[in-house]
């Protein structure tokens, strides 16, 4: 069995930012910023909706492949606006005081 490193959500940003800041022809990451800020929102909102349709009966083997592909995608808009995991992480703490 191949032993298969973890990634944090955190990795993940960095993978794409350094994806955005250096683009790799054939990446899907590329396309997607090739194509737009709309298109990342669109992609945004059909995994929102894929996230709720596995959640109500497609079980959750399902709705964590679709919480991924929602997260990616996510983090590609953060990516997009110039958005860091550090202001996210910023305003939960403001809201927990």
């Amino acid at each position: 069995m191949e032993n298969k490193r973890k990634i944090c959500l955190n990795e993940l940003y960095d993978i794409i930012q350094d994806r955005h800041d250096n683009p790799i022809a054939g990446s899907y990451t590329n396309a997607l910023f090739d194509m737009g800020e709309d298109e990342i929102l669109k992609k945004v909102g059909e995994e929102a909706v894929e996230v709720i349709l596995a959640a109500k009966s497609q079980g959750n083997d399902r709705l964590i492949e679709e919480t991924a592909d929602l997260a990616y995608h996510v983090l590609a808009l953060l990516v997009e606006r110039g958005i860091k995991p550090t202001d996210i992480q910023a305003e939960l703490e403001r809201r927990h005081r």
